[in-house]
């Protein structure tokens, strides 16, 4: 990557996997854009880490994804590496989530990941080089009960990805997916924040599914170490200061049964395998 002191911006970056992304970043001698909504945690992180630049926005609000945009197409010294990391994520089935909560969701896991990548784009052309790494998700490649619109998110990020990776490469550009299994951050906080009593207030009809789901999943975690950001945020370091990284990468609890079974499996043969590992297979309502 060079010795010039490089800039990075990672989204996402006021907690979990994006802020520890951030302070690596940071260590390795790049000027990090950290950003994010919660300022406070920003100007928290900065104080704590040379190198950090907090920058505030609202990847929910289209208008301030514009704002912040404008920021990073004037920016003086050009973006070399652009870690798109924020994402949350809403469970229910597909018939009790409102479209106004999937449209919200697609706006911070999609919509602004792409407008974010296009305003860091000119300037990376300019220089014909760059790293793109994008935070997919096991979930990328198959929805686990109750998980559709945040996995229809990730599999739309992984399209996004594929095509860039194309696009980009005349230009010296890498893009890389990252897909996490579970890890302990406050992800599954806040999806619980923002699902909020939408089970409760469920159709009938779908009680038994949910408890269902709910036991499935709950037996599938036993015994199972979920590991802390650090797996991660290693691997995306790893992957922006290498010199030939990988298009994907995968680690954590369930990436390998799950991505191997997927990839192994028919259409079939997997969503068998799916359906009885989740607890579901036997369950008629």
């Amino acid at each position: 990557m060079g010795e010039q002191r490089q800039t990075a911006l990672v989204t996402g970056a006021s907690s979990g996997m994006g802020r520890e992304t951030a302070i690596k970043l940071a260590g390795s001698g790049f000027t990090v854009i950290a950003a994010a909504r919660r300022m406070n945690r920003l100007k928290e992180l900065a104080d704590q880490v040379q190198g950090i630049v907090p920058k505030q926005v609202d990847l929910a609000d289209p208008e301030d994804v514009e704002r912040f945009c404008g920021y990073v197409s004037e920016l003086e010294d050009p973006l070399s590496v652009l870690v798109n990391n924020a994402g949350y994520s809403i469970r229910g089935a597909i018939e009790d989530v409102s479209l106004g909560s999937m449209k919200r969701l697609f706006e911070v896991n999609l919509f602004s990941l792409v407008r974010v990548t296009q305003a860091c784009l000119p300037n990376m052309r300019s220089q014909r080089q760059g790293t793109i790494v994008n935070l997919s998700s096991i979930v990328g490649k198959f929805p686990f009960p109750m998980s559709s619109v945040y996995a229809a998110s990730k599999y739309a990020v992984e399209a996004i990805s594929d095509a860039l990776r194309v696009e980009l490469r005349p230009f010296g550009i890498r893009v890389v997916a990252i897909r996490p299994g579970p890890i302990a951050t406050e992800f599954n906080d806040v999806a619980n924040e923002m699902t909020g009593d939408l089970m409760a207030r469920a159709d009938p009809d779908y009680k038994p599914l949910y408890q269902a789901a709910g036991a499935g999943m709950g037996k599938l975690f036993e015994g199972v170490t979920v590991p802390g950001p650090e797996l991660i945020t290693n691997i995306i370091l790893d992957a922006i200061l290498s010199d030939s990284p990988r298009a994907v990468y995968s680690a954590g609890p369930f990436s390998e049964e799950f991505l191997g079974q997927r990839a192994k499996l028919d259409d079939d043969a997997f969503y068998d395998f799916l359906t009885e590992k989740t607890g579901l297979m036997g369950l008629k309502v």
